[in-house]
């Protein structure tokens, strides 16, 4: 066992393969006090360093220089960056990002600054040249992620020599999932040195099972381990108390991950309730930010498109018509954001008893799931089959955005008695704003209905960000045209 390789009170080098040489975003001490201040204050002389070289190369070019602008410019390195560095918790110091989720905050920050600055100068009357506000933001992010680059491959080459160790409890799926969460988390290094578990011995996958609950003391000590992760079981998790209180006096970082979160919703959030930490389970996979951010970009989007469309949404109306009998608009019940009823606009594409045939047309995979949707269905109509394989059948849903029944892109909104089927797990994805166009739509727009891409919807929701909202927006017109799916 590694846990009797000590030599003469010194931590034994640990015996590992490649696997158990891993890697972090950070490592604990990393993003302390000290490391917010030093960030502060490298973005603000990287900003001033870029509107310098900025003045230098407009000067030489005879073009306005950014001293022309003073003080404005002067001071807004002081006071707007830093605002909009810390308004996307680029300085919180208990996240542990990655350098490709800090390079994007970073961008966006930066964006920000660049905004909040171009609108100071327009109410000062001041005319702005595009070739100014290019270069400064461009070599600002250039400058101001080059640091960042730069000292996470510092940090990593200093811990390549000493490396963080860490302990993991529980040898068990949920454990397992913290095993491959470190492995796929780049730069600052990270040795895995072992599970601790009760009820097996030997290995567990490729990492070996270094003791008991009881001797995990005696390993945090002998061994240097920095970092304890306790990914126990429910029903193991009075042992808790015990390892928390043994590990109590040792310069280590011991971390819970409940395996009851597996099952709740996504994005769990620890809430105060005077001074009592508690685990939201129903916590909101957005952040206020990001929510108010989405709504005003689905309000402006939205209202746009719909008066751009309005001769098209008046031939669709008029072709509906004289198509078939019944109205021109279907409505229907779908579940939304958080299991919320609302009717969901489309254009009619079938006969007007659709509805009452639909148990006719349903069919069962060859998994048990129910295929609600089939290419031929009797049911739709000539101008129906024209404007549901191009996807113009769901331009009225703009109206639900515009009524915050729905968003650009999520989920796309379920049929009630298609919810009641569900497992648990899916219902996760009922944690965001649904969406007119989602993740699994733009990724093949798969033949198969949306209840049957749930994963789909699940990866949307855990990896969130504005960002991929714009490219799944960007990528679902190629996917339109393509028009797989869509039947």
């Amino acid at each position: 066992m590694q846990a009797e390789k000590v030599k003469q009170g010194k931590f034994a080098p640990l015996e590992t393969n490649n696997k158990t040489r891993a890697s972090f975003s950070y490592p604990s001490s990393h993003r302390g006090p000290n490391y917010a201040l030093i960030s502060i204050a490298l973005d603000i002389v990287g900003t001033i360093a870029a509107f310098l070289l900025v003045d230098l190369i407009l000067q030489s070019l005879n073009i306005i220089s950014v001293s022309q602008l003073q003080p404005i410019l002067l001071i807004s390195p002081l006071v707007i960056w830093p605002a909009a560095f810390f308004a996307f918790g680029i300085y919180d110091t208990s996240r542990n990002y990655t350098i490709q989720e800090e390079s994007k905050k970073t961008i966006l920050a930066v964006g920000l600054s660049m905004l909040m600055v171009m609108s100071i100068l327009y109410l000062s009357y001041i005319t702005i040249p595009r070739s100014l506000i290019v270069s400064l933001f461009a070599f600002d992010v250039v400058f101001l992620v080059a640091w960042r680059v730069f000292a996470r491959f510092g940090a990593s080459t200093r811990r390549a020599s000493k490396p963080q160790r860490i302990l993991i409890i529980g040898a068990n799926d949920l454990g397992k999932q913290i095993e491959d969460i470190i492995y796929r988390t780049p730069w600052s290094q990270l040795e895995i040195f072992g599970y601790i578990d009760n009820t097996r011995t030997g290995s567990f996958g490729d990492l070996p099972i270094v003791g008991t609950y009881k001797e995990v003391r005696r390993l945090v000590e002998m061994h240097g381990i920095e970092e304890v992760v306790v990914a126990l079981p429910h029903n193991q998790f009075e042992e808790l108390n015990t390892i928390v209180m043994d590990l109590q006096s040792l310069p280590v970082q011991v971390r819970v991950v409940p395996s009851y979160l597996s099952l709740a919703l996504y994005r769990a959030t620890v809430d105060d309730l005077g001074g009592l930490p508690l685990i939201n389970l129903r916590g909101p996979a957005l952040t206020a930010y990001q929510r108010i951010f989405k709504r005003a970009f689905d309000l402006f989007v939205s209202g746009l498109i719909l008066v751009l469309i309005l001769p098209v949404i008046a031939a669709i109306s008029v072709a509906i018509k004289l198509d078939s009998p019944g109205p021109i608009f279907f409505k229907q019940l779908r579940v939304g954001e958080n299991g919320r009823m609302f009717k969901m606009y489309k254009f009619r594409s079938m006969v007007v008893n659709a509805e009452a045939l639909q148990s006719k047309v349903n069919q069962i995979d060859a998994d048990g799931n129910i295929v609600h949707k089939t290419r031929n269905d009797p049911r739709v109509t000539r101008i129906g089959r024209l404007i549901r394989k191009t996807s113009l059948d769901e331009l009225p849903q703009f109206i639900n955005v515009i009524r915050g029944d729905m968003s650009l892109v999520g989920p796309r909104p379920e049929l009630p008695w298609l919810v009641e089927k569900y497992e648990p797990w899916q219902r996760q994805r009922f944690t965001v704003p649904q969406g007119i166009t989602g993740w699994w739509q733009v990724n093949g727009r798969s033949d198969k209905p949306c209840h049957l891409n749930t994963d789909q919807d699940l990866y949307y929701i855990e990896n969130y960000s504005f960002l991929l909202d714009i490219v799944i927006l960007i990528k679902t017109i190629p996917a339109l045209f393509k028009g797989k799916g869509a039947f």
